[in-house]
């Protein structure tokens, strides 16, 4: 009979949810590198096993991924800020949205907006000028909500409504994270920041609702209408196969999902551009010989490897999504130790992407890591920011090529040296923030 994983013992009550949360990366590392393949824990009154061996990852997410379901969020705040959008539905809600999603995603329609994503970023740098000392993480918060705005609702916001919509993701950041009196305590007890919390969706629950008003009269048909997401969704809604809440539920999904993790991936490929001259040299040499004096287009993407590799490497060091969960539908068998029925698997991209047993010097910036060479026999679970199986990220082709478009837009005429102190410090919410402001100064090239 298999046997129950190994694990740290935590504190009553609070097991080992203040450990975690005091720092949930170096605890995750910490786990990963004292017990390997798979251990267990107690976050709270939650049985949690981590699960860190690529084989049992891409069981369960791709072999066996139907004995694995995402754990029920319905009842937390994360249910009341997503509801039942794509991120969290599952079983015939799931497979009818991401079927009605498909088409929003498809590379040939988003081939066809890559002079759009050049766009919104040329807008974000008409207000740069060099010696300038800007937040990159807003920077690069601000057009990826434009960049989302535009291809998946079909709108163009003011500069001060898109200001509006980045002032509420403090609140429902802070809401989410780790917090051991949280673990503890029932859903029902108030806690500080939950008024804020509330506020903060009312307040893009307008921001949706005045898109919505924006664009009434303008979904078209089925055969000529356009194929943003929402469109689709109107579509859908007229035929009634959508109801009100399933809409406001993926547009809230879109919005907040659609854009945070391809902010958090430019904002750490461009510190670590700074913080590496010659990585950022031969990035620049490279968009020089393939875009020139051109805007940077689909006709270029193709061919910017590196720039490519120093995205992928930045996802690897500082996954936006550090961690992802599952649970059994049955008692299953993983890595030889047997998981419950029900328990939390927790599969941790920061202690994979970072582990000693799967990468050499996993701690260095190396962009040429990925070169097909050096990639050759690599685990294909050795490195996962998008997840993986059926419940992949529906928004990863967009999130690659708004990256490599956004940074060789911004990499043709400048580069950006880091102002702050390093290492960086990371806050745990949903995604990995840098807990400090990311100002960098604007230079010339």
């Amino acid at each position: 009979m298999a046997e129950t994983p190994p694990g740290p013992n935590g504190e009553p009550l609070f097991g080992s949810s203040r450990t975690y949360a005091r720092d949930p990366f170096r605890f995750l590392s910490a786990l990963e590198a004292a017990y390997g393949d798979v251990a267990r824990f107690d976050m709270g009154p939650m049985d949690t096993v981590m699960v860190a061996d690529p084989d049992a990852i891409e069981r369960i997410l791709v072999a066996e991924a139907d004995r694995f379901r995402k754990p029920d969020f319905q009842g937390d705040a994360l249910g009341d800020l997503l509801g039942d959008g794509l991120l969290l539905s599952e079983g015939e809600t799931w497979e009818r949205q991401r079927e009605l999603a498909n088409p929003a995603f498809t590379m040939s329609r988003l081939a066809g907006m890559a002079d759009r994503i050049t766009g919104h970023a040329e807008s974000l740098l008409a207000d740069w000028t060099a010696g300038d000392a800007v937040d990159v993480e807003r920077s690069m918060t601000h057009v990826t909500l434009d960049v989302i705005l535009d291809l998946m609702m079909g709108v163009e916001l003011p500069d001060e409504r898109v200001a509006e919509i980045q002032a509420q993701l403090v609140p429902l950041g802070a809401r989410f994270e780790p917090d051991p009196v949280r673990f503890a305590a029932p859903q029902w007890v108030p806690m500080p920041g939950d008024r804020e919390f509330e506020a903060a969706i009312d307040a893009l629950d307008g921001v949706l609702d005045e898109v919505i008003e924006r664009r009434r009269g303008t979904f078209g048909s089925e055969e000529e209408g356009p194929t943003d997401f929402l469109s689709i969704l109107m579509r859908a809604r007229g035929r009634g196969e959508q109801s009100p809440d399933q809409l406001r539920d993926e547009m809230m999904t879109m919005l907040l999902a659609g854009h945070d993790t391809t902010a958090l991936t430019l904002t750490y490929s461009w510190f670590l551009l700074s913080e590496h001259p010659e990585v950022e040299r031969r990035l620049h040499e490279e968009v020089d010989d393939v875009v020139g004096d051109e805007r940077p287009g689909m006709e270029h993407v193709r061919d910017v490897e590196y720039l490519e590799w120093v995205i992928q490497e930045a996802m690897r060091l500082f996954p936006p999504v550090y961690t992802i969960f599952r649970e059994p539908t049955a008692d299953v068998e993983l890595a030889g130790y047997e998981v419950s029925e029900g328990t939390a698997i927790m599969l941790p991209q920061w202690a994979v992407h970072r582990s000693e047993r799967l990468w050499e010097e996993p701690d260095a910036f190396d962009p040429e890591r990925w070169s097909p060479e050096r990639s050759e026999g690599r685990h294909r679970f050795a490195y996962f920011p998008f997840g993986g199986g059926p419940r992949h990220c529906i928004g990863k082709h967009l999130a690659m090529l708004e990256a490599q478009l956004i940074l060789a837009t911004v990499a043709s005429d400048y580069r950006l040296e880091f102002m702050g102190e390093t290492p960086l410090d990371l806050m745990p919410s949903l995604t990995a923030h840098p807990e400090q402001e990311m100002r960098m100064r604007v230079l010339n090239r």
